[in-house]
């Protein structure tokens, strides 16, 4: 049974497609990044599955049962517009979210502490949420969403405002949260991130699915592969058009982009009559380079 499910998900804003008859799946222990440039439709469609607006067409599934208010104590929410209450003190925001979720005090209590030590925060427990500094603020925000443990996290940009050093920090208790076998779904533009943590994606432009699956199917899937190459003597046939769709040469190293139907062993073959090869490494196609290829066809 999917922990998410959405199926053919629609929403419209004054005859504007925001999102358009989307669909995907997250199972259980699962890291799923929802991935697209600005505008494409993810805040909406994370919005649709907290319900803060419905959608017009498609339904959503949380554990196998229709989306409702009663599955909220099962998810875990960070929204990209952060939502707490400014004037409360730390304790009094985490208390307040716990409760919300149905957490016992002591559970919240428990909780707190083993937080707020574990991101190094004790100091700050009987502060204003307006008194902390932007990166403060959102470590506070995360440990509200995975303080009552929930089955499904869901993270509207979770490294935004974070220094390197808290970005790992975060990082590491979303791998954690996924062992204990929580699902996340998590929308960011650091595509390296995303490459680093992700099980699976859904790239959407424009409110419509453009690429979904595993990282490693779709990077075979996507093509062409790339050539690490260094060498010594002549390069003619790297401006073979029939051989190289294009290249790079970075000096101590070109990559080279085979043009359609290519083979890695027939270039190799090709450029062993005309150099000699010290480094020949097949790559496959970053999550960026799929982003922007993909973002700009469309």
């Amino acid at each position: 049974m999917d922990t998410l499910r959405l199926d053919n998900i629609s929403k419209t804003f004054d005859q504007v497609e925001a999102v358009k008859e989307l669909s995907f799946h997250v199972p259980p222990g699962t890291m799923y990044g929802f991935l697209g440039p600005n505008g494409a439709g993810k805040t909406t469609t994370l919005r649709m599955i907290m319900e803060i607006i419905l959608p017009d067409a498609g339904t959503i599934h949380i554990a196998g049962r229709p989306n409702s208010l009663t599955m909220r104590d099962r998810v875990g929410y960070l929204p990209e517009e952060r939502g707490l209450y400014r004037k409360m003190k730390v304790h009094e925001a985490l208390e307040f979210f716990g409760e919300l979720k149905g957490m016992k005090r002591r559970q919240i209590q428990a909780g707190m502490q083993y937080w707020l030590e574990r991101f190094e925060m004790t100091g700050v427990r009987d502060k204003k949420v307006e008194e902390l500094s932007k990166g403060n603020q959102q470590k506070i925000q995360f440990l509200t969403t995975v303080l009552h443990q929930p089955d499904l996290i869901i993270l509207d940009e979770p490294f935004m405002g974070l220094d390197p050093l808290n970005v790992e920090l975060v990082k590491d208790v979303m791998l954690e949260q996924k062992k204990r076998g929580a699902s996340i779904l998590f929308s960011t533009h650091q595509m390296h991130e995303a490459e680093r943590l992700c099980d699976a994606i859904c790239l959407i432009n424009r409110g419509r699915k453009m690429l979904e699956g595993s990282l490693a199917d779709i990077r075979q899937s996507f093509g062409p592969k790339s050539i690490i190459l260094s060498y010594s003597g002549r390069a003619d046939y790297l401006r073979d058009q029939s051989l190289v769709e294009r290249y790079n040469d970075y000096g101590q190293y070109v990559e080279v982009t085979l043009a359609a139907a290519v083979t890695p062993k027939a270039f190799l073959r090709r450029a062993l009559e005309s150099a000699d090869i010290s480094r020949f490494e097949v790559t496959e196609p970053s999550l960026h380079e799929i982003f922007l290829a993909v973002v700009k066809s469309n």
